[in-house]
Parts: structure tokens; C-alpha cells; sequence
């Protein structure tokens, strides 16, 4: 009688034990973060704001250096060897990624291209953008997926209220009778800001004499008076043509995190803005 007496409280102790085991076991693999590899930043702050604490973003490209002067780490490699996920863009610039994907022998990687035409520091691509990632994301991680789409519009409302605030500015500020030559990188940023684009020009390796003598040529008939530089794609390549048609110059950066303390899309257009407005003295 006293043998029955203990044999089922012990049961029942091993049985609880178990269950405990068993339980904790799934929470802690239901907790893991996504993990998310980027190419660049405008894809991690992306990921970042719409993912929140949800998610682990890496970013492989530091946002001020030129994707298509990137060498490979490494610790990109282990980025990559570590991640569920890997947003790239797809461009021309990113051809080392192939390279890098394979070397990080991850048959559980899945790769997205983000491929949005168009400028992401304008608007109307930064949030389609933003859609895809949330997408992308919300797919990959279904349990947190209405949380994702919290995040994203209201990321979206930040987007479409400053870029209402900087397009009111740069009206106000009558830059579309500014003539600029400006990076051909920038030149979808600097026509939806309301500029009047006489010119564009390309990276430092494609500007020969010949290709510099034209522009200044275009810049004087053009009665250009200031001259944009895109700081990712070689930011002195416009130097000698301001020089020349002795224009004020800025160097603007197409991705946030280019300028220190510019981390997010706001602050980055905002500040691009600042500098186009002092240049031009408006």
C-alpha cells in the first residue's frame, strides 16, 4: 500500500519534468530572431525598422564605399554562413556577391533581389522598397508578420511626410531654376527634387578629357552654377568641372549612413536637401 503511495507522485514529478523540458524547448526555438543579411544600408535600415526586435540585420557594404570597389571579408562570408535570409539588390555593382554566397555554403540561405528602378532616396521608391522588405520578411517569419506591417506603415507615413516637407522646401526655394550637372547616380534624386538637370556625368574612370572638356562646355551654355557629386560613386569626380566653370559643388550621399549621424532615410534626405539649398544660397 505505502509502494503505490510513492509511485505516483513520482510519476507524476518525471512526467511534469518532461512536459517542462519539452515545452521550454519550443519556446526557445520559437523565440529565435530571423536573421537577415543585407548588401547594403538602404536595405538593413529597411529590414531594421520594419523587423524592429524581431528581427537580426547585418549589413556587408559600409554605406559610404561604392558597391562596385567592395571587396570580400572574411567575416561577410560568415555574415552570409550565419543568416536565414540575404537582400541584395541585384545591380551591376553587386557581381561579388555571387562569389560570396557560394563561399558561404548555406544550403538553408535564401537570396531575395530587391530590384526597385529608380533612386531610393526619392519617396516613391523608398517605400516600395520598404513593401518588398516587409514582404520578404513577413513570408520568412509568418508568427510576427502583422507586426512587420505595423512597423512598415508606419515607417511608410515617416517617409511620405518628410518627403512632402523637403519636396515644400525645395519649391519654396525655386530650385528648378537652378542648373546643375550633376552624377548620373544622383540624377533621379536631383530631377524629382526640381532641378533642371543640363547634364549628368559618370564615375572617375570614365572622364577623360574629351568627356571633360564637353561638360564644360554644356556647363558654361547651360549657365550651370552648381555641380553634384555622388559620394558612393567617386565623390570627386565633378572637382575639375566646378573648377572650370567655377560653380559651388556638393557631394550628396545615396545611402543612409553615407554622412556621420545620418543613419535613417529621413535624416539623410534632409540633409542632402540642406546642403543642395546652402549651395545654391536659398
Amino acid at each position: 500500500m505505502s509502494k503505490k503511495r510513492y509511485v505516483w507522485p513520482v510519476i507524476f514529478m518525471i512526467s511534469t519534468i518532461m512536459a517542462s523540458l519539452l515545452s521550454g524547448g519550443c519556446a526557445a526555438k520559437g523565440a529565435e530572431k530571423l536573421q537577415v543579411a543585407t548588401s547594403t544600408g538602404l536595405l538593413a535600415q529597411i529590414a531594421e525598422r520594419v523587423g524592429d526586435e524581431m528581427v537580426d540585420v547585418v549589413n556587408i557594404i559600409p554605406p559610404a564605399q561604392c558597391p562596385g570597389h567592395f571587396d570580400v571579408k572574411p567575416g561577410d562570408i560568415q555574415m552570409l554562413a550565419d543568416a536565414d535570409i540575404f537582400l541584395m539588390h541585384g545591380w551591376q555593382g553587386e557581381k561579388f556577391t555571387d562569389d560570396l554566397i557560394a563561399s558561404a555554403n548555406n544550403p538553408d540561405l535564401s537570396v531575395f533581389k530587391v530590384d526597385v528602378p529608380g533612386n531610393w532616396m526619392t519617396p516613391q521608391v523608398q517605400s516600395q522598397a520598404i513593401d518588398i522588405v516587409t514582404g520578404i520578411i513577413g513570408q520568412a517569419d509568418e508568427r510576427n508578420s502583422a507586426a512587420f506591417q505595423k512597423n512598415a506603415a508606419t515607417f511608410k507615413t515617416s517617409v511620405n511626410a518628410k518627403g512632402a516637407e523637403m519636396a515644400d522646401k525645395l519649391a519654396r526655394a525655386n530650385v528648378s531654376e537652378v542648373n546643375v550637372l550633376c552624377a548620373d547616380q544622383q540624377a533621379g534624386f536631383i530631377q524629382w527634387a526640381g532641378f533642371n538637370v543640363v547634364a549628368t556625368f559618370g564615375r572617375p574612370e570614365d572622364l577623360t578629357p574629351q568627356v571633360v572638356k564637353e561638360l564644360v562646355d554644356k556647363g558654361r551654355e547651360g549657365k550651370v552654377i552648381l555641380v553634384i557629386d555622388n559620394m558612393q560613386s567617386g565623390q570627386d569626380a565633378g572637382a575639375g568641372i566646378a573648377e572650370e566653370l567655377k560653380s559651388a559643388r556638393v557631394i550628396l550621399s545615396n545611402f543612409p549612413g553615407g554622412y556621420e549621424g545620418m543613419e535613417t532615410w529621413e535624416k539623410t534626405i534632409e540633409y542632402n536637401v540642406a546642403l543642395l539649398l546652402t549651395a545654391t544660397g536659398r
